[in-house]
């Protein structure tokens, strides 16, 4: 194995397409109460109209819009009042000519009106007689059966993550199952001698681990289960063992640090050690976290991102999210949004450069901010709402230029 014989990253991706061709495919029925977050399995279809029967949107009285016509304030019409319908009953009684049915918001329409004329345009003379004082169209306060929704229309695409609204689209149309991918499970391992358990007691020379939870909050986002977490010493025979115990429970292993040229790169090594074990990239052209690898055992993904925390950011996204997206059929786009660059910024020509920004809105635009510092710098993360790409034939952006700002 050639150590950097880097690759970019629309090659790399194209390796992740073609290695891990196979779709996830299985998937659980869950109660739509349980599904906020969760990528639809198939195209849903409504099972039926919405609303189900036509319905008053306003507080009125159900009429043949043909009575109101040339009904004024200095001449009104003239209408017998037949009865009303109660919220939540079926309309029995049917309007016909020189009559009216009072309904309330949400009732039913009586069978023969075409037109609800709005209770603010009535007045009541005894108990059946009204007068009317403006003309309706046909269709005047009305929804109609299936005007919302008609039966057989897409509801939900296959592989779109569940909102609330769509919760609330489903209860409206009864539909109190659904067909989800199963999750993705993710480990995640991070490595070093250095590295230890944030909470407890540090001595100096150690550093709190921060890509543990970094990277495993980042999976769940990206709609995984985070199903280990592990912290490894840069001991050859440790690093296996966790990888091999990640094997058992997980789908994906993401690694972190390990994955530079150096006396202590075993994770390359310790993919190649397991049987089966093969790496397909070693090295991206790209900036930050050019020693990223990423291998295979047991067709199972394994990637080795950098150690430092803001690389280790921008190349989960770039890669180990692309896969995850992959696997769900996830069809929706990165979200972007357009900006101004605050300053210069220069760039490595041959190498995708990455650059973590902030959004600051001035004037009634946003103006992005990039946030420079050592990799290892963790107010990278605190203050990075996403990142501007800059190609690797750019030579980089210049003040005042408009830039698209994927969002972390």
């Amino acid at each position: 194995m050639k150590l950097f014989n880097v690759k970019k990253v629309d090659e790399v991706r194209k390796i992740l397409d073609d290695v891990f061709s196979d779709a996830c495919s299985k998937y659980e029925l869950i109660p739509i109460e349980k599904s906020l977050g969760r990528v639809v399995y198939e195209d849903l279809y409504s099972p039926i109209d919405l609303p189900e029967f036509s319905r008053a949107v306003v507080d009125g009285y159900a009429v043949l819009s043909d009575d109101t016509h040339g009904a004024g304030e200095s001449m009104p019409v003239f209408l017998n009042v037949i009865g009303r319908v109660d919220m939540g009953k079926a309309a029995t009684e049917s309007v016909k000519s020189s009559t009216a049915i009072y309904v309330p918001t949400g009732a039913m329409i009586p069978p023969g009106a075409d037109a609800v004329v709005m209770i603010e345009y009535v007045e009541n003379l005894d108990e059946n007689t009204i007068a009317v004082y403006t003309p309706v169209a046909p269709g005047h306060g009305i929804i109609k059966k299936g005007d919302d929704i008609k039966k057989g229309h897409k509801l939900l695409s296959k592989g779109k993550r569940i909102r609330a609204r769509d919760i609330g689209v489903l209860s409206a149309l009864g539909i109190e199952f659904i067909k989800v991918y199963e999750k993705i499970k993710v480990s995640v391992i991070s490595t070093g001698d250095e590295i230890v358990y944030p909470f407890g007691e540090v001595s100096f020379g150690q550093i709190r681990d921060i890509n543990t939870n970094l990277l495993s909050a980042m999976a769940e986002e990206s709609g995984a289960d985070v199903s280990l977490k592990l912290l490894v010493k840069d001991d050859f025979d440790r690093l296996k063992e966790a990888i091999n115990k990640a094997l058992q429970v997980s789908d994906i292993i993401v690694l972190s640090g390990g994955s530079s040229v150096g006396a202590k790169d075993m994770t390359a090594k310790a993919i190649e050690s397991l049987e089966d074990g093969k790496i397909f990239v070693h090295g991206v052209a790209v900036k930050p976290g050019k020693p990223t690898i990423i291998g295979k055992v047991e067709n199972k993904a394994i990637f080795g991102l950098p150690g430092h925390p803001s690389s280790a950011m921008i190349i989960y996204k770039l890669f180990v999210d692309y896969l995850i997206r992959k696997y769900y059929s996830m069809n929706e786009d990165i979200i972007y949004v357009e900006a101004l660059c605050s300053e210069n910024i220069h760039s490595e020509p041959g190498k995708e450069t990455y650059q973590p920004v902030e959004l600051i809105e001035k004037d009634g635009t946003y103006e992005a901010v990039p946030i420079y510092g050592k990799s290892a710098a963790i107010s990278k993360i605190a203050k990075s709402i996403g990142y501007i790409k800059i190609a690797e034939n750019k030579e980089g952006i210049k003040k005042g230029e408009k830039v698209r700002v994927a969002l972390f």
